[in-house]
């Protein structure tokens, strides 16, 4: 009689106490020799048994199907054979059934009797029932880490396991170029591909093969909720005991960046000159294009004209020196002069004070919080209670959990800010001081910079520089006194609309 070899071994954790395939091969070759049986054929396979479907196994069941002669299993136990009711089932209806006539076991003994049967078929069961026993108390094992707020798997790029305490922490040598990463692409300039470089350059490669992150892995990292604190598993959110590598408003920026830069754009073309898609018509409001010309005398001169597309535009066009020129000059008005930048600084000093010592209180901050918290239990409890479905009580928890974080970063802020418009309001205050260098640099591509962070809207007309200015600027081109400005709407003179009438100036977003 002809035997079938049948070694298995799969990763799972069930099998880590099980011999390699190697030695079980080795053991049983040892054991046909010594009981002179005859191997046909090897048949191995590392694949759990948990359920059918094991193509080597499924392969050599069916040879014994369609095989006229006798045939038997050589095996290390039992539960390499089957660990589900169906397989175990099948071995034995074919031992029945006469199409195996014989198994062989080093670790059990069998006989082709209906005890010996009766007892193979408690081995399945066993090998069964550990398996079922195993996985629920596996999953017990996941409920519980997420109740903890700890992610059950293997920890994304800037994180580590610890094997010590089984919990998840921030890798010293990878956390900070994560958060570089975030802060590289929130700022709308840069791609993922030069991500990609920008990880390489800083020594972030993959975890095995010590090469480049691929571009597909940069995104998944970049939309992954985990790294400002919470991670989603099966679909439902958690909140998690790791510290964050970055706060969930940087996390939302590069989202919003990320949805952008996914809709279909132009090619851009490279700019030939500095204002070139800066003003629009002040007449029939078509962008103003740029030219080079060379008159007789052999001088090169650049001048700025609208297109004129489709429309009849009676609008002249404006030489580049002429135009710098009108910058310039809005540049010295909207400029603070030192008495005046000292001034700003002074009464601004005065309420940062009053600011520190008249805060509202965090109590707030907190009651809201606990009653984010009390909402989240009445979810689960009517989610358990089956009055809403699996996939309301989902969204509903993400919703909240995603709202605590938001309180609680304003919370961890509450106090080192003060007011909201302060610290903004003395940026401006130094860069307004500096207008004066925008307008002496011969970088007309500094002055374009400058310009657009001043104003928008800009427009020619008549050969005139019109423009809306953020209301700060324009405040400062009125020369009005601090704290009077914040409630000022004095327009300048020289930034009007395209039928002269002073533009309505809008409050600042800082």
């Amino acid at each position: 009689m002809k035997y079938f070899l049948y070694a298995r071994k799969s990763t799972d954790e069930e099998d880590r106490q099980v011999l390699s395939i190697e030695a079980q091969v080795t053991e049983l070759h040892e054991f046909a020799r010594k009981e002179n049986l005859v191997i046909a054929k090897e048949f191995i396979e590392s694949k759990t048994a948990k359920a059918p479907g094991r193509p080597i196994f499924n392969e050599m069941i069916s040879l014994m199907e369609a095989s006229n002669e006798k045939v038997g299993i050589l095996a290390w136990h039992p539960d390499r054979l089957a660990r589900n009711s169906i397989d175990g089932g099948k071995i034995i209806y074919l031992v029945d059934t006469g199409k195996i006539e014989s198994l062989k076991f080093l670790t059990f003994w069998f006989d082709n009797t209906p005890q010996g049967k009766f007892m193979l078929n408690i081995a399945f069961g066993q090998s069964k029932y550990y398996v079922d026993s195993l996985s629920e108390n596996v999953k017990r094992g996941i409920r519980q880490k997420l109740r903890r707020g700890e992610w059950p798997g293997l920890a994304p790029p800037g994180y580590l396991n610890d094997l010590r305490t089984h919990t998840i922490v921030q890798d010293p040598t990878r956390y900070k170029i994560i958060k570089k990463l975030f802060l590289a692409y929130a700022t709308g300039k840069h791609s993922l591909k030069y991500l990609q470089k920008l990880s390489l350059s800083f020594g972030l490669v993959s975890r095995y093969k010590n090469k480049p992150i691929a571009v597909s892995k940069i995104q998944k990292m970049l939309k992954n909720p985990f790294y400002y604190g919470v991670f989603i598993h099966k679909g439902e959110m958690y909140q998690g005991s790791h510290e964050p590598i970055i706060s969930k408003q940087l996390f939302d920026k590069v989202q919003r960046v990320m949805k952008d830069r996914g809709k279909p754009r132009k090619a851009k073309v490279k700019l030939a000159f500095a204002f070139r898609k800066t003003f629009n018509c002040g007449e029939c409001g078509r962008s103003v294009t740029a030219e080079k010309k060379v008159k007789k005398s052999g001088r090169t001169y650049t001048y700025y004209r609208c297109t004129k597309k489709n429309v009849i535009c009676h609008q002249k066009y404006l030489e580049e020196q002429p135009l710098v020129e009108q910058i310039n000059k809005l540049f010295q008005k909207v400029a603070l002069n030192n008495d005046l930048k000292d001034k700003f600084l002074r009464e601004w000093q005065k309420d940062y004070k009053k600011a520190q010592i008249s805060k509202p209180s965090a109590q707030n901050l907190k009651q809201e919080i606990k009653k984010l918290e009390e909402k989240q239990m009445r979810l689960l409890d009517a989610y358990l209670e089956q009055t809403i479905s699996e996939e309301e009580y989902a969204k509903a928890k993400e919703k909240i959990i995603n709202s605590k974080i938001d309180l609680k970063e304003k919370m961890k802020d509450f106090g080192r800010k003060g007011n909201n418009w302060l610290e903004p309001f003395k940026e401006w205050i130094l860069s307004a001081h500096q207008a004066v260098r925008a307008a002496n640099t011969k970088n007309l591509e500094e002055k374009r910079s400058f310009l657009q962070k001043i104003g928008s809207n800009f427009q020619l007309r008549r050969q005139k520089v019109a423009c809306r200015l953020k209301k700060p600027w324009e405040i400062s081109a009125t020369k009005s006194q601090y704290p009077e400005w914040l409630g000022r709407r004095d327009s300048n003179p020289g930034c009007m609309d395209q039928n002269h009438v002073p533009y309505h100036l809008a409050t600042p977003q800082y």
